[in-house]
């Protein structure tokens, strides 16, 4: 009888580890060293982390960073020392949720609350009465408009914006075309909780391969990078609270693509058209007839279509 009980215990002792996601996956030493050198601020009881580095002299420029989901700051590593050859001033930050950032549950994520916490960073960092240039993706794209409403429409917004960039986001509810397993997660309230316990570094990797570009694959090392952010503090547990984003997208799309279609400010839009959330031709279409119906505010507006045949470094 004894032996017994051994056999079921070494049997499943290992399952439970692997459903707890034990012991949680070490972050590599680019990763560590990303969150050494940042900086955390208090917003309404939760830390959220952030970087920030002063670089061109001569410049008074300053470009606060957005990212995707469902990853953290850390996307922008490639880019953040060109940035601050430009810029005299380059922020970053991980959401409520995301990458260093605290991960509360059960918490109700917003892109509304996600957008008052870029404007508490900016008071926090004394930027509430400077011009500040903002460059997002993905979701991110989506926390940008809302601020860019806030600016914009109801005069209420606490961020000045000089220009901003968006890049492959979702921007528009009808040409958005989420992945099985956000669909799952975003809908599913009975399967929910029990698929965030049951995704693995496999299952992220596969998914997360499939939105890259063939010539912009990541490497091993960057897919690790991106799945150990997410496990940081069992971010993985919150990945259907914060995908209420695709829902909000469309029953705030009056909103968020009005404040866009309607803007005074420089915008430019960086599409990869090997998109499959964002399909071309289907979301270029709708973004140069959105453009169309508001001609005389496009004139401060730009596009720029990577090209499939250039490889793209990732």
């Amino acid at each position: 009888m004894k032996e017994w009980w051994i056999h079921v215990a070494l049997i499943c002792v290992p399952l439970l580890a692997v459903y707890l996601h034990l012991p949680p996956p070490q972050l590599s030493p680019a990763l560590q060293k990303w969150h050494s050198t940042g900086k955390e601020f208090h917003f309404r009881g939760s830390k959220i982390f952030y970087r920030d580095s002063f670089g061109a002299l001569g410049s008074t420029d300053v470009v606060i960073l957005l990212h995707g989901f469902p990853t953290s700051s850390y996307d922008w590593n490639k880019v953040w020392d060109p940035l601050t050859q430009h810029f005299h001033r380059v922020i970053a930050l991980d959401f409520l949720g995301f990458g260093f950032s605290d991960k509360p549950r059960p918490h109700r994520y917003s892109i509304f609350e996600q957008a008052s916490v870029v404007e508490a960073l900016v008071a926090h960092v004394g930027l509430s009465n400077q011009r500040v240039n903002l460059i997002s993706h993905d979701y991110g794209d989506t926390v940008a408009l809302e601020l860019l409403y806030r600016s914009d429409q109801n005069r209420t917004g606490h961020l000045l914006l000089n220009s901003l960039c968006l890049s492959n986001g979702g921007i528009f509810p009808e040409t958005h075309y989420p992945r099985l397993l956000q669909k799952l997660l975003k809908d599913s309230s009975f399967l929910a909780p029990i698929l965030t316990r049951l995704i693995n570094y496999v299952i992220f990797q596969k998914g997360i391969g499939e939105v890259f570009g063939p010539y912009t694959q990541p490497t091993d090392v960057e897919f690790w990078d991106m799945w150990t952010g997410l496990r940081y503090n069992d971010g993985n547990l919150v990945l259907d609270s914060i995908l209420q984003y695709i829902n909000q997208r469309l029953k705030h799309r009056e909103r968020w693509v009005g404040a866009l279609t309607s803007t005074f400010i420089p915008l430019h839009m960086i599409y990869g058209p090997l998109d499959p959330v964002n399909p071309h031709p289907q979301f270029t279409r709708l973004y140069h007839w959105s453009s169309g119906q508001q001609s005389p505010f496009w004139t401060n507006i730009s596009v720029t279509t990577l090209s499939w045949k250039i490889p793209l470094a990732s």
